[in-house]
C-alpha cells in the first residue's frame, strides 16, 4: 500500500483541480454508523427495513415512527471530523480541492472547514416547516419527542432526500460540472451502489481516477489507482 499512497501523494502535489466524491465510509470513521447496517437493537425496535422508514411515503403516513428512527439512527450531532474530512479542508484552503460531492447528510465536511460541499442527499442540519417554510435548528428536532411542529402548526421536515424523492437538479448539475472538469477524481468510502449518485462518476474524463474503499467496488477495474483501506488511514498519510 505504501507505493500506492506515494503515487497518490505525487499526483496530489502536482494538481490544483481535485474533486472528491464520498459516501458513508467517510463518516463511519467518525463514529456515525451506516444506517443500512442492521444490528440487534435495530431488530428489536423496528418492524421495517431502513429503506422503507426513510421513504417519502412512510414519512407522510407514519411520521411519528419515522422520527423515532430518525432521532435514534440518523442524528449524530456530537460527531467530529476525521482525518479524511480535515485533509480535504486543508486541500481546499491550499487551492487544490475544487469541490466535495458527498452522499452524506451529517455536515462533517463543513465542520472540518470545507466550503464547496455539494450534498447530494441533503443535510440533517437543515429543517423546514412544510407549511410556512420557516427554518428550524436540528438540535430542536433532536431534543424533541414525537412529530416536531412549527409554531404555525405545520410539520417540520428535514432537508434530507428520502427514498422516492428526486435529487436537487442544481446540486446534480454542479456536481457533474466539477467532476467532468477535474484533473483528479478521488472516490472514497462508497461501494458505488446507490444510484443516481453513483452514476455521476461516469462524467469524469481524466486519467487519474482514484478509488479508496475498504472493500472492492464495481468501478475498481476502470480506476487508475485503487487502495483498499479505511479512508481516514489513507488520508492521514497524504
Amino acid at each position: 500500500m505504501d507505493a500506492q499512497i506515494a503515487k497518490l501523494r505525487d499526483w496530489i502535489d502536482k494538481s490544483d483541480n481535485i474533486v472528491f466524491f464520498g459516501g458513508a465510509g467517510v463518516s463511519t470513521e467518525s463514529g456515525i454508523p451506516d444506517f443500512r447496517s442492521v444490528d440487534g437493537l435495530y431488530n428489536q425496535q423496528w418492524k421495517w427495513p431502513p429503506e422503507t422508514i426513510l421513504s417519502h411515503t412512510f414519512f407522510m403516513t407514519q411520521t411519528e415512527e419515522f422520527y423515532r428512527f430518525y432521532r435514534a439512527k440518523m442524528l449524530a450531532l456530537d460527531a467530529e471530523p476525521n482525518a479524511a474530512h480535515k485533509k480535504l479542508a486543508e486541500w481546499e484552503a491550499q487551492g487544490k480541492c475544487r469541490a466535495i460531492v458527498t452522499q452524506n447528510i451529517d455536515g462533517l465536511h463543513q465542520k472540518a472547514g470545507s466550503r464547496e460541499v455539494l450534498e447530494l442527499h441533503g443535510s440533517v442540519l437543515r429543517n423546514r416547516c412544510m407549511r410556512c417554510k420557516r427554518p428550524h435548528d436540528v438540535r430542536e428536532i433532536a431534543a424533541g419527542k414525537g412529530v416536531p411542529k412549527c409554531t404555525c402548526g405545520g410539520t417540520i421536515k428535514p432537508d434530507v432526500v428520502l427514498y422516492e424523492e428526486s435529487l436537487d437538479s442544481d446540486v446534480i448539475n454542479q456536481s457533474v460540472s466539477y467532476i467532468a472538469n477535474a484533473d483528479i477524481l478521488i472516490i472514497g468510502g462508497t461501494s458505488l451502489a446507490v444510484y443516481p449518485a453513483a452514476g455521476l462518476i461516469d462524467y469524469y474524463r481524466g486519467n487519474k481516477l482514484v478509488l479508496v474503499n475498504k472493500s472492492s467496488t464495481s468501478a475498481d477495474k476502470r480506476a487508475d489507482l485503487v487502495i483498499h483501506a479505511p479512508i481516514g488511514e489513507v488520508f492521514s498519510q497524504l
